[in-house]
């Protein structure tokens, strides 16, 4: 019962901080947020994703809505795009250190209250 408690009190933190761009941007919708968890699961690997390749791997979102939520989040300044040294016409996406350190503090946080 604590675990749920400490869930709930996690949750209304996060919501408490739905003014912070990132916090509001990534729960817009499903999709915002399996963008999220795909580029942060390749970067925290190590393995490169193109834009591309990320367009392929959302699920149940059109191409261009994929490119569209893509582009916003560059905008806002949690990811960048990288050309690849092989292949200059492949876009490489990657988050911003600033949102790698949130999210970061995101799963932190996350890991104390499962304990």
């Amino acid at each position: 019962m604590k675990s749920t408690k400490n869930l709930l009190d996690f949750w209304e933190e996060q919501m408490k901080q739905s003014h912070r761009s990132s916090n509001y941007f990534f729960r817009k919708s499903p999709s915002h947020y399996h963008m999220m968890l795909l580029i942060m699961s390749y970067h925290k690997q190590n393995i490169p994703i193109t834009v591309e390749e990320l367009k392929t791997k959302l699920f149940k979102t059109s191409r261009p809505k994929s490119a569209l939520i893509i582009n916003e989040a560059c905008e806002k300044g949690f990811f960048y795009l990288e050309k690849a040294q092989e292949d200059q016409r492949k876009k490489r996406i990657k988050p911003t250190e600033s949102f790698v350190e949130e999210f970061e503090n995101y799963l932190k946080k996350l890991r104390e209250i499962s304990l």
